[in-house]
């Protein structure tokens, strides 16, 4: 939000008084001003505020619907897991360890057996997996649990971003064969692309992650990475496909049709509410938020211009244009206490996609003023067309938005064969893109040259020469790989 310019200025200031390229700072004021979150007593855990919540409401939702179009089925289990469950799968519990939090007493009473927060749900709905499972007819098993997950080691925490708890869905599906189960990685990416493009208008980049940096116990893991304004990549929505790690360790097994016992195969995915601060981070400005219409809870607002002798007569059209626009759930900020530019600069903040001004000298026209949140720009519009036109402005917004993070995200990336270049790109807040080998001894270097930076996935497409050599160790590249520091 700009600088106040009413007769309300004197008060704190309410707007974000950093710029965007003060990346912290920014996204902290826009995170409290915008009124989307606030910190709580407990570190690295933060309240989602109403407005946050409704656009996970919606995310939950669009999710949600797909799922089930393709068999996948709610259900849930405890937030507890004992630890000798949790110890069953020793790749698993090495890669959370760390981030474990426990439950050692109960009112005074040590408990005989630590609980653990869960950090993922493999181990406890596992247990059930392998009673529930006894025939191929009980396959595929597809549940997944949209729930609240603790995972307590880290230094840094930013709101949204990196919080100790989070929301998410968990998948956890079963099949009976390896094709089977691998066929299910399109449908669920698709659906998690679709409500990232289309609902948030956030594109990204897919591929698989290194054998370094896949999710402990899966075979591979399918990322969706997105460039953060400060030049950080930060990890989306995924698939980790688990082969038959899992189904051995928790004796998921069946009897298939010639009545020979086999192990299941398995898969897990999960969007979570981080990407709720993705979006907020890449689209926003610093006026304040700046939402796509398909994911705001409030589509447009509506602010009448007052005066006392026009008052009754700006408020009844108002409402009318209300009505007109039911379709994009409108805010009328018919409020007297504060002044129009007070408001208008309150709904910048708050990422409204559409405003629209009307007062006695608009009336005396038969029209309004529209402003769109992204560029700003105003329009005089009859108030007989304002439904029509305010739909065409909100899908233009809508595109627009995703057009703009395709090129942040296109710019944002730098094409280096070298490891100087390398360098050089993530020196410049960039994405690397660049060839290298399978050693996880190669990654290490990588990590270390270029100051903590990691390859963040490699695109299933490879399309390059075979003199292509690995930029730590000279060797043959297994691939070129998006390398960068991430959150």
């Amino acid at each position: 939000m700009g600088k106040e310019n009413n007769k309300e200025s004197g008060k704190k200031e309410i707007g974000i008084t950093a710029e965007k390229d003060e990346f912290s700072e920014w996204f902290t004021q826009l995170m409290i001003k915008a009124d989307l979150a606030d910190y709580s007593s407990v570190s690295g855990c933060i309240i989602l505020k109403p407005s946050a919540y409704a656009i996970w409401e919606k995310i939950r939702e669009e999710v949600d619907k797909r799922f089930k179009k393709i068999g996948i089925e709610n259900a849930y289990f405890p937030l507890f897991i004992p630890e000798k469950t949790l110890a069953k799968e020793q790749e698993h519990i090495k890669g959370f360890s760390p981030e474990v939090a426990w439950v050692t007493e109960a009112g005074n009473t040590k408990l005989a057996e630590r609980l653990a927060v869960r950090p993922t749900s493999e181990t406890i709905m596992y247990e059930s997996y392998s009673k529930w499972i006894r025939s191929w007819r009980d396959l595929p098993l597809k549940i997944n649990q949209w729930n609240n997950v603790v995972r307590w080691e880290f230094k840094n925490p930013v709101p949204f971003l990196r919080t100790r708890e989070f929301l998410w869905n968990e998948g956890h599906t079963v099949y009976a064969t390896k094709e089977e189960a691998e066929a299910e990685k399109e449908q669920v990416i698709s659906i998690y692309k679709e409500i990232c493009e289309k609902f948030m208008a956030l594109p990204s980049l897919i591929g698989r992650k290194s054998e370094k940096e896949k999710f402990a116990g899966a075979e591979y893991t399918v990322s969706m990475e997105f460039l953060m304004p400060n030049g950080k990549a930060i990890q989306g929505p995924d698939f980790h496909y688990d082969g038959q790690n899992f189904s051995k360790a928790y004796s998921i097994k069946f009897l298939d049709k010639g009545g020979k016992e086999q192990y299941a195969y398995q898969n897990t995915f999960a969007i979570t509410t981080r990407m709720i601060g993705v979006m907020f981070a890449i689209h926003s400005d610093s006026k304040g938020l700046i939402l796509p219409p398909k994911i705001a809870q409030n589509a447009v607002v509506i602010v009448p211009i007052l005066f006392d002798d026009s008052k009754s007569k700006v408020l009844k059209k108002a409402e009318e244009i209300r009505k007109k626009l039911e379709n994009f759930n409108p805010i009328l900020d018919a409020r007297e206490e504060h002044t129009p530019g007070f408001k208008f600069n309150e709904w910048e903040l708050k990422g409204i996609p559409l405003r629209i001004e009307i007062g006695p000298k608009d009336m005396e026209k038969d029209s309004a003023v529209l402003v769109r949140r992204d560029t700003n720009k105003k329009e005089i519009v009859k108030i007989s067309d304002i439904a029509k036109k305010s739909e065409e402005i909100l899908e233009d917004i809508q595109d627009s938005l995703l057009r703009n993070a395709e090129k942040k995200l296109k710019d944002g990336i730098s094409k280096d064969s070298t490891l100087q270049g390398t360098i050089k790109a993530i020196k410049g807040k960039k994405i690397a893109f660049a060839p290298l080998c399978k050693a996880k001894y190669c990654e290490d270097i990588l990590k270390s040259k270029t100051d903590g930076a990691k390859v963040l996935n490699i695109p299933e497409k490879q399309m390059f020469a075979k003199e292509e050599k690995c930029i730590i160790c000279g060797k043959q590249a297994d691939y070129i790989a998006y390398v960068g520091k991430s959150y």
